[in-house]
Order: structure tokens, then sequence, then C-alpha cells
């Protein structure tokens, strides 16, 4: 961004340098017909010490304050207002250019490049106002003609597109930033993967099969070194672009501000060697609270599984991505639960499903639907409304 900042300001103290010439060349052609011909040499003099000033000023990031842009203004509606002493009412009212001519464009440029279109329309309105206001001192405001008007307008018309072009730009090179830093990540994270690869994934592969092998507590060790192998290469196989959203990342539309995660990555960190993990390829935007709320519950039901349904049951998830909702399933091939087996757990004071699953969802404006049947397994599916999410949290 430092790059950028320095190449607009220096265009902007290369305009006013030429504006400067310009300027001199018009103030000597017209000296002859002035009332004040010393006037206009002065203000020409001023302008040649403000640009030397202001050139050197905004070279330096910590001048290009408030102070320092409405000098640089000041002065520029200072030199226009000079006009209606130094020239003679007939030139003003014949369309003859006010005496800094086109360098007072290096303010409303410089203004827009400190603060974008609207600081750049901001002053071009009051430059607008100082041409005005040269007529009416002048006492030929009902003669002003295409000149002053075709002056005001470019003045406006530079401070907009400039302005946005400004923003466009540094825009751009925020998102090159942003893609540049991306690429780094991914390569550091190809670096870590090969060496994780080549030491710690093989490791532990070697001890799940010698456990197995060895059967008794090595094989309790061997399982719980396969699901470290497996959370492992899902957390080094998940892509720099799955990760949670940046903190600089711009809230969607309706999500009343909120800053967004990704929820699939919150989910593919729950994998393991019991535990299958299935997501969309691209990311799953939700609310950052919604987001962590949805993987607590899928956290609270996968517990659930290894709890009631023995070390050998496995559990698959399912993230599926719609249109207006996110859902998430969960499903196991566990021994299942008889009918009325959630009332009285809740009945007994037994809340995990009750509060850790429906609640969460329920708080987030979602549904909770737990089909079970003994010898069949349990599947709970979880579905969560974006736009009631983002209204609730």
């Amino acid at each position: 961004m430092a790059g950028l900042d320095a190449a607009l300001w220096r265009s902007v103290a290369v305009y006013r340098a030429l504006a400067l010439v310009y300027a001199a060349v018009v103030i000597g052609k017209n000296s002859g017909g002035y009332a004040h011909p010393l006037g206009g040499w002065a203000v020409l003099g001023v302008l040649t010490v403000w640009t030397g000033v202001a050139t050197l000023a905004y070279r330096d990031p910590s001048r290009r304050g408030w102070p320092l842009l409405a000098a640089d203004l000041a002065v520029a509606f200072g030199c226009i207002l000079a006009t209606a002493w130094v020239e003679t009412a007939g030139h003003i009212a014949a369309g003859r250019p006010t005496l800094p001519v086109s360098w007072v464009a290096a303010s409303v440029l410089a203004w827009a490049v400190a603060g974008g279109r609207r600081l750049g329309v901001t002053a071009a309105l009051v430059l607008g106002a100082a041409n005005l206001l040269v007529h009416a001192v002048a006492g030929t405001a009902g003669g002003m003609g295409n000149t002053t008007l075709n002056g005001i307008v470019l003045l406006f018309l530079a401070g907009l597109v400039v302005g946005q072009v400004v923003r466009l730009a540094r825009e751009a090179e925020a998102r090159l930033a942003r893609a540049v830093e991306l690429e780094a990540a991914t390569r550091e994270r190809e670096r870590l993967a090969r060496r994780i690869h080549d030491s710690v994934l093989q490791v532990l592969a070697m001890v799940q099969r010698r456990g197995g092998e060895a059967g008794g507590e090595a094989a309790e060790l061997g399982r719980l070194a396969g699901e470290q192998e497996a959370a492992l290469r899902a957390l080094i196989g998940a892509g720099p672009g799955t990760g949670p959203a940046p903190a600089a990342a711009a809230p969607r539309p309706g999500d009343g501000g909120e800053r967004e995660t990704d929820l699939a990555p919150l989910l593919t960190g729950q994998a393991s060697a019991s535990v299958t993990v299935s997501t969309p390829a691209t990311p799953v935007p939700l609310p950052e609270h919604a987001a962590r709320e949805v993987a607590a519950a899928v956290a609270a039901a996968l517990d659930n599984v290894r709890r009631h349904c023995g070390d050998g049951a496995r559990a698959w998830v399912l993230l599926e991505d719609g249109p207006g909702e996110v859902t998430v399933s969960v499903r196991d091939d566990g021994p299942g639960m008889p009918p009325g087996r959630l009332d009285d757990a809740a009945a007994s004071g037994r809340l995990g499903v009750a509060q850790s699953i429906r609640g969460r969802v329920r708080d987030l404006g979602g549904t909770v639907s737990i089909v079970s049947a003994p010898g069949e397994g349990t599947e709970i599916e979880m579905t969560v409304p974006r736009r009631s999410v983002a209204s609730r949290v």
C-alpha cells in the first residue's frame, strides 16, 4: 500500500509542477491587460512557493493530514479569489480564466488521493464556489460564461473520477497482497506437509500397524495412533482457502455486519479414523458465532457416538450448502435408540442432546431432526437458515 500511495502523491506533485508552468505562461501573456499587473506576479509567486512546500510536505506520510489538506485548499481558494482584484471586470465577464488556471486542480487531486471520491468532490465544490465568488465580487455574476462553468464541471469530474480510481487501486493492491500472502502460506503448508509425511505420519502408521499385530493394550495404542494420523492428514490436506475467513473479510449482505467463518474446516477438524467428514469443495460461510455453534453441536453428537456406541462404531458427517440454509447430518452405525429414549434422558437430567445439540441449533433459528431405531444406528440432521442466523446473533 505504501508503494501505491507514494506513486499517487508523486503523480500529484508532477501535475502541480506542470500546471505551475502553464499558469506562469498565462499570467505572463495576460499581465499587460490586468488591472493590477503586480498582483498577478504576486499570485504566481505564491503558486511557486506553495508548489515547493506542498511537494515536500506530501512526501512525508505523517503530514498528509487535515492541516496540510486544508492549507492546500485555502491557497487554491485564495489565488482564485485574487482574480477579482487583479483582473478587470470586462475580462472576467468575457470568460478569461482565473489566475492559477488549472493549477487549482492539484488541490482537488490531493483531496481525492487522501480520502477518495467524497473528499475529492468536496474540494471541487469549494473551489467551484470560489469561481462563482470571483464573478460576484467583480459584479459580473450575470455575465458568467461557459468557460467558468466548464472549469467547475472539470474540477468536479476530476475529484469524482480520481477519487474512485484511487479507491479501486487500493482495493486491487489489497487483494494482490492477500493473494501473495495465500501463495506464501500454501508453499509453507506444502513444505510442512512433506516433512510431516516423511516423519510423523509414517511413524503413526507404523504404530497403528504394529499395535494391531501385537494386540492387547498395544492394539488400543495403535487405534489411537491411527486416529491421530487421520486427523493430521486432514489438517495438512486442507487448502489455505478453507480456513476461517480473515478478520478483515467484508460482511455478507444481510449478516447484520458480523464477520464470516467457513464452516467446512471447523467440521473437517473433527475427522478421525472412525469419523468421516464430507464437505463441499467450495467454502460454506456463516456468521462466526453461528459457525462455531454448529461445529459445537456436531462435536456433541460425535461425543454421544463415542460414549454410547462403543469403540468400533463409525460416524459420518455430511455438510450440505443450500441456497438459503446449511444442513449438517451426523450418522452412526451404532445400536440405535428405542422410542422415547431421548425424552427419558431429558426427564432424568441428562441434557446432552436437548441442550448441546437442539438448544444450540434452536438459538440459531434452526431445526433438529433425529431418526433412530434399535439396530439401525442414529442420524441427527441439523438445519440452520442463513438469514435467521444473521438476525439472531
